[in-house]
């Protein structure tokens, strides 16, 4: 059975103020071209479908578009929600989707229910993880502490479980939405911390045939049968070394995995330059960047009149500008932003602690303030869903 495997779409998404929406729009056109040119017998999308759990009309109408021409090629499609998306919205109409091959698995209950797809050498069965936020699904798996690995182990025993009670060499596919240990991180992707904890261990899958994960942006692979699609598009700076790419995936009749990376199309490189104003300006060697998405860091000790304006003249697609001036004598002290650049917010709270009182937070305390974080981000949570 050959898979074609995506995940974070994130429609109605902006780059930098940069609306995405024609670069999406191609992206789903390449999609389905892919899907009929290479003889895909079912596409998996792992998470994050859509960027905000009310996506603009506009993401709507593309997401619409893109299942009426999935269900159109007769290709069965497995989905499931990610944590950038409202799972009960995305999952209305899941019953009537499923009878045209939109496969919709939103529902933390419904873990062990595969969609079961045939080919010449029997079945496989596509479990869908959606985004599992540890203290709103702790009492479906009757877990003591709401961790990513603890909901993420439970779930798993359901899908061992189902798999268990089928057919001898049925195959075996997962999809889930999480941070899975080994993976490499980017800007662009939202915090997902519980109890000072965001990744899980690869382990956690053992015992299936493939695992189609989203969550991260990078195109990924933790083992041969564990991968990161990564997203289609880039949506930060950090991206600039990504090659954006879809999996497509052979399962054999013994259930193992071949694989073969698709590029995506992508509007614009990325570029990130570095050096003094004048330097930028002038360095021949950067003429290559001249028609990419650019974020520029100036390090002119002084900062120049006007950067953008003439950052712009060479290189127009400039969408960001930072400032890292060359430390000298008179400047001895970073500046504020650089001292909390790379610092999560328990750490600056763990810091200001440190400054008020002289001392740092003690174990205690230090579980306070983790406890009073994730308790912030949780609500943040569910009051999203609930819009």
């Amino acid at each position: 059975m050959r898979l074609l495997h995506t995940s974070d779409w994130h429609l109605g998404r902006a780059f930098h103020r940069v609306s995405m929406l024609d670069a999406q729009s191609a992206f789903i056109g390449h999609l389905v071209d892919t899907v009929r040119e290479r003889e895909v017998d079912a596409v998996v999308v792992s998470g994050d479908v859509y960027d905000r759990a009310v996506p603009p009309l506009s993401a709507v109408e593309l997401y619409d578009d893109a299942l009426h021409r999935l269900a159109d090629l007769g290709v069965p499609t497995v989905m499931i929600s990610g944590n950038h998306d409202s799972a009960r919205r995305l999952g209305v109409g899941a019953g009537l989707l499923g009878r045209a091959g939109i496969h919709l698995r939103t529902a933390a209950s419904r873990v062990a229910e595969p969609v079961v797809l045939t080919d010449a050498h029997g079945d496989v069965a596509f479990y869908g993880l959606p985004y599992l936020e540890p203290a709103l699904v702790k009492a479906e798996f009757g877990v003591e502490r709401a961790g990513h690995e603890q909901v993420l182990g439970a779930a798993m025993e359901r899908v061992r479980a189902d798999l268990a009670a089928r057919a001898p060499g049925t195959r075996s596919v997962v999809l889930a939405h999480a941070f899975v240990t080994g993976g490499t991180p980017s800007d662009s992707e939202r915090d997902i911390t519980v109890g000072g904890v965001a990744a899980v261990p690869a382990g956690v899958f053992d015992g299936v045939d493939y695992v189609a994960l989203g969550h991260l942006h990078g195109s990924q692979t933790l083992s041969e049968r564990v991968r990161y699609s990564g997203s289609p598009l880039p949506y930060s700076f950090s991206e600039a070394d990504h090659r954006k790419s879809m999996w497509l995936i052979d399962l054999d009749a013994d259930g193992a995995v071949s694989a073969e990376r698709i590029d995506c199309p992508v509007p614009r490189p990325l570029a990130r330059i570095r050096g003094d104003l004048e330097d930028l300006l002038a360095d021949p060697d950067l003429t290559v960047h001249e028609e990419s998405w650019v974020e520029a860091t100036l390090t002119d000790e002084v900062r120049p009149d006007d950067p953008m304006a003439r950052l712009t003249d060479r290189f127009p697609h400039t969408l960001s500008l930072l400032f890292d001036p060359r430390r000298t004598d008179a400047r001895p002290d970073a500046s504020y932003a650089e001292r909390l650049s790379g610092r999560d917010d328990h750490e600056i709270a763990e810091d200001f602690v440190t400054h008020v009182r002289g001392a740092g937070p003690d174990p205690d305390e230090r579980a306070v303030l983790r406890a009073a974080f994730d308790a912030v981000r949780t609500d943040d949570v569910v009051r999203e869903v609930a819009r």
